[in-house]
């Protein structure tokens, strides 16, 4: 008995709100219209439309983005370090998506569009929307990031090293 005390004990301090799931995270735009089809049709999300000044997003999974028009008609944009990240399988995907943003930039308002290198433990590019957000895209083995968690902490600068050893892609590309 004393072990399932302590065991939720542990809990209760680890997570004091009881959540149980990340369910969204909140994007503003400029123009419901055009950053649902950007959403749709080029970035490949499913949408449902939830109010004249919203819509939802998901892609792979539960968690969604919820795409709110601007109340003020404005909008900063949003800091690097804040960024979306989307993955795909292989190294050879973030190349072809890459020459993909590149082609359709001028069509979707895409600016600030990075050359695909290897950091932080993947190989990935960035750009920032018409609506000032930042987009990633990385590879990424199935499953995303639970390679970290899988690892377990890491030391000095970590996955931020060029020579950190880079998980495989599904694809089987990795360093």
């Amino acid at each position: 008995m004393a072990a399932v005390t302590e065991a939720a004990d542990t809990e209760a301090r680890r997570n004091p709100l009881q959540a149980r799931f990340y369910s969204h995270a909140t994007l503003e735009c400029l123009d419901i219209a055009k950053t649902r089809a950007f959403f749709d049709e080029f970035l490949g999300f499913d949408t449902v439309q939830m109010a004249d000044v919203s819509f939802w997003a998901r892609m792979g999974g539960d968690q969604v983005i919820v795409v709110v028009k601007s109340p003020t008609g404005k909008k900063a944009d949003m800091p690097f370090l804040n960024h979306n990240g989307i993955d795909v399988e292989t190294d050879a995907d973030v190349d072809a998506a890459h020459a993909i943003v590149r082609r359709d930039q001028a069509k979707w308002g895409i600016r600030n569009v990075t050359r695909p290198i290897v950091q932080h433990g993947t190989y990935c590019f960035y750009f920032t929307d018409m609506d000032g957000n930042v987009w990633e895209i990385l590879s990424n083995p199935k499953g995303g990031y639970s390679w970290g968690f899988e690892r377990g902490d890491q030391v000095g600068k970590g996955h931020m090293t060029r020579s950190f050893a880079r998980p495989d892609t599904t694809g089987g590309a990795g360093d």
